[in-house]
C-alpha cells in the first residue's frame, strides 16, 4: 500500500506504491512489458537526467510513463514538467548540451509550454523535450484548460531509473481528467473521437494497477488538492471511460467536468468550440487537399545552409540526405542555386529567343562553360547568350531570396552550390567576362551591369559548406563523364585556398556514412 511521507516544508507528499501489492489482473500487462528487451537510454537522455539531478531541478516527467522505456531511447517526447523557479536552470541545461528551441504552428502553440529539441549523434536520433511550466490539457486543438497543481505534483515525484516521475495516484487524476477532457464530450464523440486510443487504455491499466487497491490515497489527493473535482465526480469520470458506457451518460459527464473547470479555461466553452471546429476543418483541407503537414520552426531564426563542391564530390547525396534527416520535423526546403527554377520572365524571354532561333533571324551561339579559364574574347558569344545569362542571374536572385525569407522565418533552407562570384568562377557573373571592353556598345554594357547586379545582392549564406575531394578521385567517381570536364571542375574547389573564406571543408573521399555524419553534427551546431 502506499504511504504518505512528509517533506522538510511540512507538506504531504505521496511515495509510489510498492509492487508487491499490484493486483493478479495486472499480471499480463506486467509481463508483456518485461518480455521486451530494454535497449540502453540514449547518451544525450542520459546526460540530460544526470544534469537535472544533480543540479537539483525540481522536475519529473509528468505523463506516459507506462512507457518510459520508449521515452528514454527517444522514440517518445520527453513530457518534462518543470518548476517555475528552476526554468532559467532547466533551460541553461538544455543549450549546454546542445538543445534548440523550436516552434510548432501557430495554433499548437500555448502558453508555459516549450519545445526544445536536440541530437543524439551515436544513435542519429533526435531528442524532443516537451517542457511544460504548467499543467495544460485538454482537447488536442486546443488544450483549453490549466489544473494549478503543479507544486504538489512536483513534490510527489521520486527518482526511478532514469527520470523522476510523479507519484501514480496524481498521475492517475490528472490522466483522467485529460482523457474525459478530450474523448467524452459531445464534439469529440460526434468527430469520431470518442474512444480511447489502444496506447491510451493501455496507460490508464497500468496506473490503476499502481495505484494501493483501495483508492484511498487517489481520494486524500482530490479532498486536498482538487476539491472542485469530487469523489463522486472522478468516479463517474473513470466510468465514462469504459468502452460500455452509453453515449449520453459520457456526454453528461464530460459536461459537468467543464463546469467545474471553468474558471481554470483559457477561453469560454463556446469559443473552445468554434476553434475546435475551425483547427479540425482547416487541418483536414491542409492535409487531404494541400497535402501539407505543420512542422516546427527554428523559434530564435533559421538557417540557410550552402553545399558547393566539384563533380564526384557526393554533393547532390549529401543535400538530399541532409534535406530528409531535417525535413522530418522541421520546416525545411532544398533549392538548386546552380539550376535554378525559371521564373515567368525567364520563360517568356527564352521562348521569344527559341522562336527567333527557329526563324533564323541569329544562329545558336554558347559561351564557355569555364569563361574565367578559357574565354575567347574575339568571339562575341551573342545576344541571346547574354540574355540567357541576366534570365539566370535574376533566377538565382529570386531563389536565393525566397530561401534568405524562409530561413528568416525560421526554417531550414538547404541550397545545392551557390554563387560565389569572387571565389570560384562557376555559378557567378559572365556577360562582362564574355565580351571586349572595346565592342561593348552601350546595350551590353547594361547587360552586363544588370547582371552583376543582380549577383551584388546575394549575400553569403548562414553556413557555407565545401565537399571537397582529389579531382583523380572525382574522374574515377564518374566513369560516365567527360574525364576532362570532370577533372577541370573539380580542381577549382581543390585547389582553392578555403582558409580565407569563412567555409567548413569536409573530406569527401570519407566514406559516405562519415561525411554525413560530419555534415549533421556542423549543421546542427549552427541551430
Amino acid at each position: 500500500m502506499s504511504t504518505m511521507v512528509r517533506n522538510g516544508s511540512g507538506e504531504p507528499k505521496l511515495s509510489p506504491a510498492p509492487t508487491d501489492e499490484t493486483p493478479s489482473s495486472s499480471a499480463a500487462v506486467v509481463l508483456k512489458m518485461a518480455v521486451m528487451e530494454p535497449q540502453p537510454p540514449l547518451e544525450l537522455i542520459r546526460n540530460l537526467c544526470q544534469k537535472l539531478s544533480s543540479e537539483g531541478i525540481a522536475y519529473c516527467h509528468w505523463k506516459s510513463n507506462a512507457m518510459l522505456d520508449r521515452s528514454a531511447v527517444g522514440d517518445n517526447d520527453l513530457d518534462l514538467l518543470v518548476g517555475r523557479a528552476d526554468v532559467h536552470r532547466f533551460t541553461d541545461i538544455l543549450c549546454r548540451l546542445g538543445f534548440t528551441r523550436v516552434q510548432g504552428p501557430p495554433e499548437a502553440q500555448m502558453p508555459g509550454v516549450v519545445d526544445y529539441y536536440g541530437h543524439d549523434p551515436q544513435a542519429d536520433k533526435w531528442v524532443h523535450v516537451h517542457a511544460h511550466y504548467q499543467l495544460i490539457l485538454g482537447h488536442d486543438a486546443t488544450k483549453n484548460y490549466h489544473l494549478p497543481i503543479e507544486r504538489p505534483y512536483l513534490e510527489s515525484a521520486v527518482q526511478s531509473d532514469l527520470f523522476k516521475v510523479p507519484a501514480p495516484e496524481f498521475e492517475l487524476v490528472v490522466f483522467v481528467i485529460r482523457m474525459v477532457l478530450k474523448h467524452s464530450t459531445w464534439d469529440a464523440i460526434l468527430g469520431r473521437q470518442g474512444a480511447l486510443s489502444a496506447a491510451e487504455r493501455q496507460e490508464l491499466e497500468y496506473l490503476q494497477t499502481q495505484v494501493s487497491p483501495t483508492w484511498m490515497y487517489v481520494y486524500d489527493i482530490l479532498n486536498q488538492y482538487m476539491p472542485l473535482l469530487d469523489v463522486t465526480l472522478f468516479d463517474d469520470c473513470m466510468r465514462s471511460l469504459q468502452p460500455n458506457c452509453p453515449f449520453g451518460t459520457r456526454v453528461k459527464v464530460g459536461q459537468r467536468l467543464q463546469n467545474r473547470l471553468r474558471a481554470h479555461a483559457r477561453q469560454s466553452r463556446m469559443a473552445d468550440l468554434g476553434l475546435k471546429l475551425w483547427r479540425r476543418a482547416a487541418g483536414t483541407v491542409r492535409r487531404r487537399i494541400l497535402g501539407r503537414v505543420p512542422r516546427k520552426r527554428m523559434a530564435d531564426g533559421g538557417l540557410m545552409v550552402a553545399l558547393v563542391g566539384g563533380d564526384g564530390a557526393g554533393k547532390s547525396t549529401a543535400v538530399d540526405e541532409l534535406y530528409t534527416w531535417l525535413s522530418r520535423d522541421f520546416e525545411t526546403i532544398k533549392m538548386h542555386m546552380g539550376k535554378p527554377a525559371w521564373s515567368r520572365t525567364t520563360v517568356a524571354v527564352r521562348g521569344v529567343l527559341k522562336i527567333g532561333r527557329s526563324l533564323g533571324l541569329y544562329p545558336y551561339m554558347r559561351g564557355p562553360v569555364q569563361p574565367t579559364l578559357e574565354a575567347d574574347l574575339s568571339v562575341f558569344p551573342g545576344y541571346p547568350w547574354l540574355l540567357r545569362q541576366v534570365c539566370t542571374a535574376r533566377d538565382r536572385y529570386l531563389t536565393y531570396a525566397k530561401a534568405r525569407r524562409f530561413a528568416t522565418n525560421g526554417g531550414l533552407a538547404i541550397c545545392d552550390r551557390f554563387p560565389l562570384p569572387r571565389v570560384m568562377s562557376t555559378d557567378g557573373p559572365e556577360c562582362e567576362q564574355m565580351t571586349s571592353p572595346c565592342e561593348a556598345n552601350r546595350f551590353i554594357r547594361f547587360l552586363a551591369g544588370l547582371e552583376t547586379k543582380y549577383y551584388q545582392q546575394i549575400m553569403p549564406p548562414d553556413l557555407l559548406v565545401v565537399l571537397r575531394v582529389d579531382p583523380e578521385i572525382a574522374v574515377e567517381r564518374r566513369p560516365d563523364e567527360d574525364e576532362a570536364s570532370v577533372r577541370r571542375r573539380s580542381a577549382e574547389v581543390w585547389q582553392l585556398d578555403w582558409e580565407q573564406i569563412p567555409a567548413h571543408v569536409i573530406d569527401a573521399h570519407q566514406p559516405k556514412a562519415e561525411v554525413l555524419a560530419e555534415l549533421k553534427a556542423l549543421v546542427w551546431s549552427e541551430l
